[in-house]
């Protein structure tokens, strides 16, 4: 599993680092293209980045995310990282959202950007319940990794982790976003004009470091 890090300081490991997950065809160059990293450096955040490269043929395998867990955010730990955000876009979102369901204790935080969050049987059989609050997941199988993570979302206050949410008001996923939002609380929703692509998603990406980032400093070198 290949990754680019990104220092908020050249060889210190910062305290604070977000992971970040693309969506389909898109890779970490891509997102140094589109200013997330110069985006975190004008605020001058204690904050590393990895990117991840994350190929169709890996998103295939269902070892994805333990790969994630084993290459990834395990060495962070052990190299110091002490608060971990993972952050998906699209159908990174959904592979963010998979992962603090099966790994709740292991991050502090997800955030997801205009994420996908299943196909339109599910979102519709949510939908056809009133929303989220008033849907019932009932037995799960073990595959059955869309309901899973919508049952997450229903029940993830009582968890340890925070949960974020931005997507784009015209965003072809947008139906399923804003059930989705539904059950967070306001202040962790960011709703921006556009659609699906890169400037909605930097825009995106600036709200997100500003509303929960905002406050990790770099030292005074």
């Amino acid at each position: 599993m290949r990754t680019r890090l990104e220092l908020a300081q050249e060889a210190v490991t910062a305290a604070t680092r977000v992971v970040v997950l693309p969506a389909a065809y898109t890779g970490p160059d891509d997102f140094v293209n589109a200013g997330f990293v110069s985006a975190l450096r004008e605020r001058a955040l204690s904050v590393d980045l990895t990117f991840v490269d994350l190929h169709l043929t890996l998103l295939n395998d269902r070892t994805v995310l333990r790969r994630l867990r084993e290459e990834t955010i395990l060495p962070a730990r052990t190299a110091g990282v002490r608060t971990i955000w993972l952050c998906g876009i699209s159908l990174g979102g959904f592979l963010s959202l998979a992962y603090a369901q099966r790994y709740p204790e292991e991050i502090e935080g997800v955030c997801v950007l205009a994420p996908y969050l299943g196909n339109r049987i599910v979102t519709g059989e949510i939908a056809a319940t009133g929303g989220v609050h008033d849907w019932e997941p009932g037995e799960l199988a073990p595959d059955d990794d869309e309901r899973r993570i919508w049952s997450f979302i229903k029940r993830h206050r009582d968890g340890p982790l925070s949960l974020y949410l931005g997507f784009g008001s015209e965003d072809r996923f947008a139906a399923a976003q804003r059930m989705m939002a539904a059950a967070l609380p306001p202040e962790m929703v960011d709703v921006t004009p556009g659609g699906h692509d890169w400037p909605v998603w930097r825009q995106l990406w600036d709200n997100f470091l500003d509303a929960r980032l905002g406050k990790v400093p770099r030292a005074a070198l």
